[in-house]
């Protein structure tokens, strides 16, 4: 299974690399963007380093130390973080959840969920930027409004945080490839994946066209078919989902401020913005 401070050392490395070609092309308002994402990376981070390596003296003896069972103290936000970070894309609390209980251990339920978004911007807007990272709505590519169930994490970019019209196929192709992944990367440690992972994985497999075999099949035997099935698909709708982010997200750095480029705009302020441009 990818490991979600893994994840971070890579959108790190891929911010960085982004800064610089950024500041090559002359480009000071993405350059400013994402440094500031940046800084929101390393201090989620950070964060999670701190979470899943406790001090051992502050544990009694006795107590479990492992990373699995100190997760299970976790806050929900934490929770859903690792789950987001898996799959790399907006997503619903129930999807949330599956993947959450087919992968980490702890409790997650809807009822923790249901407030939770409305808890993150409370917390920003008391204290803007104190923590490393805000579970924060998914925004509409066309008003740039907090999408309907939608789940993002706020250092991710602001193209990844938008929903258009293709998004959703896009985000479930890239969830059946994260999740395929997840699950062939246990089985090279030498592990394997409890029975919730690979229902999952069947769910995404079941609804991708020759990811599974033709005769009727409960079980995904092959996960690399899964993965290239998914990519074979994404590769037709990919291209045209993030033009429509891309333009997207570079109005929405023109219309929104800091707050509402995490949490999304009222709508009625949006079209007042956009008739005065």
């Amino acid at each position: 299974m990818s490991n979600p401070l893994d994840e971070l050392d890579k959108s790190i490395a891929e911010l960085r690399r982004a800064i610089r070609d950024a500041s090559a092309a002359g480009d000071s308002e993405r350059v400013s963007e994402l440094r500031a994402q940046l800084r929101r990376t390393e201090r989620a981070w950070d964060a999670l380093l701190e979470t899943d390596e406790p001090d051992p003296e502050a544990v009694p003896p006795g107590l479990p130390t492992a990373t699995e069972p100190t997760s299970m103290t976790l806050p929900a936000r934490e929770h859903v973080q690792r789950a987001l970070v898996l799959l790399q894309t907006p997503a619903a609390p129930k999807l949330i959840i599956d993947v959450h209980d087919a992968f980490f251990p702890g409790d997650l339920t809807a009822a923790k969920l249901s407030s939770l978004r409305r808890d993150e911007e409370r917390s920003y807007r008391s204290a803007p930027g104190a923590r490393p990272y805000y579970i924060c709505p998914a925004l509409n590519h066309d008003h740039l409004a907090p999408a309907r169930a939608l789940l993002t994490i706020s250092t991710w970019s602001l193209e990844q945080r938008i929903v258009g019209p293709l998004s959703p196929r896009v985000n479930f192709l890239t969830g059946a490839i994260r999740i395929a992944e997840a699950i062939r990367g246990m089985r090279d440690a030498g592990s394997e994946p409890a029975s919730a992972a690979m229902r999952l994985l069947w769910r995404f497999a079941t609804n991708v066209p020759d990811a599974m075999p033709v005769e009727a099949s409960l079980v995904v035997n092959d996960v690399d078919r899964v993965i290239d099935a998914a990519l074979t698909e994404l590769e037709v709708h990919s291209d045209t989902d993030h033009t429509t982010r891309r333009t997207s997200a570079r109005r929405a750095r023109r219309q929104l401020n800091d707050e509402q480029q995490l949490f999304g705009s009222q709508l009625q302020q949006i079209r007042l913005k956009q008739a005065e441009s």
